[in-house]
């Protein structure tokens, strides 16, 4: 007897696979707008002769379309846009390793017997040891505090988030005090 095929399922990493994609098509079409015949930028400009503002242009427009992609999917797939937009698919991830970037002042300060002109593979075991040993509770402390902070890529804070859903969920509008359009609401 002949078995029916069946259509599998498809996977979550395929799908963060098409949206990366996307938002990468994006980002680009983005650059290519904005070095265009009509764009701030003449076509054919040599890369080595763009300005500092020119080179700001140009990543803006990429990163600018980079997220409203990663945004759409957070809409679409209905969850947080902000952890959409973090979610890179890189490793290390970019928000680790600006989390790591930060504590080093504190981590060559915890660690002042540590011979710092030498490289790290010339460093004794237990100096690398006791490198990473301090390290650890620093990454873990910067990290709690990127993720518990107020301040987000995608939005102003987590307060606002949380009280639009609650005036939502009370089937009130999709605002929180303090909108700029609350004056239009009457509110």
């Amino acid at each position: 007897m002949k078995k029916p095929h069946s259509l599998g399922e498809v996977s979550l990493s395929a799908l963060e696979d098409i949206w990366q994609r996307d938002a990468t098509a994006a980002a680009i079409a983005g650059a290519r707008g904005v070095v265009s015949f009509d764009g701030p930028i003449p076509l054919g400009t040599p890369v080595g002769r763009l300005s500092d503002s020119e080179w700001g242009w140009i990543f803006a427009a990429m990163l600018f379309a980079w997220i409203s992609v990663r945004a759409r999917q957070a809409t679409s797939e209905q969850i947080d846009t902000e952890q959409v937009v973090r979610l890179t698919a890189l490793d290390p991830q970019p928000w680790d390793a600006g989390a790591v970037e930060t504590i080093l002042p504190d981590l060559f300060k915890a660690c002042p017997d540590i011979n710092w002109s030498l490289p790290l593979g010339k460093l004794p075991r237990e100096s690398v040891v006791e490198l990473l040993l301090r390290a650890m509770p620093l990454i873990r402390k910067a990290q709690i505090a990127r993720d518990l902070s107020d301040k987000g890529v995608t939005r102003k804070s987590k307060a606002s988030v949380l009280a639009r859903q609650a005036n939502a969920a009370a089937g009130g509008p999709l605002i929180a005090p303090g909108d700029p359009d609350d004056d239009l609401l009457g509110i």
